[in-house]
């Protein structure tokens, strides 16, 4: 269910309440992972100064 096409829902109009909840999930992980990378990048500049 992952496509980086649109706001997450792909070409479907319609979901369903769980896969609306499994799709938030799953943007809320990578929004995770992102932010962690961001941080690590921080400490290595921080550490690079």
């Amino acid at each position: 269910m992952d496509c980086e096409c649109g706001p997450g829902y792909g070409f479907r109009n319609f979901l369903t309440k769980e896969e609306k909840v499994e799709l938030l999930e799953e943007y809320k992980t990578r929004l995770e992972k992102e932010a962690k990378g961001v941080g690590e990048a921080i400490d290595r500049l921080k550490k690079n100064n």
